[in-house]
């Protein structure tokens, strides 16, 4: 892959010390070592400026100096956001022809979802063909509490963790009459998620729909992402409920398996 190289004209009043910083991340992407005197010559800067530099981003973790050779090295931070993006843009890409068979199979909305802090973010929907359908929400987040893909995802969570995201008992951002509104609620649903293994959303996200989510478990990595179908309240009977998390378990499965 051809290293980034900026193009354009550079922004009307730029940040100098800030564009510095950044052409010294750039500098990773044609070497994995960078020396301070490399940095300074690459900066056209003193020595000192170059090394203030450097020691902002080792102190954020965008880069690390190596205690034996002195020189640097990308840190924990800029690998993270990297593996990030690209595990994001990897599952879009490996989960569209699941969802796609998920939507063919069931006739209804089927979408991918990833947690957000304490959010839910939807990366891609394929939507029904019924006149009386889910729209697709590719894009949109709302409170994970608040869905059956997110409601899917939290089950993976331990007290802990669910408190880190959720330090409050209140919930004050109710989509609809419906939602859980307190924590205690939530981690009842979630042991009934569990136990039965998916999760349901019955008007708690939007007034009038339905879903059913199952989360993708990835063997190293654990909850990647999960996977949903929406529908009209009319149409989710109990019924259509069961067949629902069946087929999102197979879809589950076979996404997981695309992934290793």
């Amino acid at each position: 892959m051809a290293a980034f190289e900026p193009s354009g004209e550079p922004p009307h009043y730029p940040i100098e010390s800030v564009g510095n910083a950044l052409r010294l991340l750039m500098m990773f992407q044609k070497t994995p070592r960078v020396r301070l005197s490399a940095a300074r010559d690459e900066l056209g800067v003193a020595q000192s400026t170059a090394h203030r530099l450097m020691a902002m981003l080792v102190y954020y973790g965008f880069v690390r100096q190596d205690p034996l050779s002195r020189t640097y090295l990308a840190g924990p931070a800029l690998l993270d956001i990297g593996l990030s993006v690209v595990r994001t843009m990897d599952i879009r890409t490996v989960a569209r022809e699941v969802l796609e068979s998920l939507c063919r199979t069931t006739g209804e909305t089927a979408h991918l979802a990833q947690l957000e802090g304490p959010n839910v973010r939807f990366l891609d929907g394929v939507e029904s063909e019924h006149a009386l359908r889910v729209a697709c929400r590719t894009g949109r987040t709302l409170p994970a509490y608040a869905t059956s893909i997110g409601k899917a995802l939290l089950a993976e969570l331990d007290s802990a963790q669910l408190r880190v995201l959720y330090p409050d008992e209140r919930f004050l951002d109710r989509p609809t009459e419906k939602t859980v509104s307190t924590r205690t609620a939530l981690e009842a649903e979630l042991e009934k998620v569990r136990r039965r293994g998916y999760a349901t959303n019955s008007g708690e996200s939007e007034d009038g729909v339905s879903s059913v989510g199952v989360a993708v478990i990835h063997p190293e990595r654990g909850p990647v992402a999960a996977l949903s179908l929406a529908a009209p309240v009319a149409r989710m009977s109990a019924p259509m409920v069961r067949a629902a998390a069946v087929h999102l378990r197979e879809a589950a499965a076979d996404l997981t398996r695309r992934l290793t």
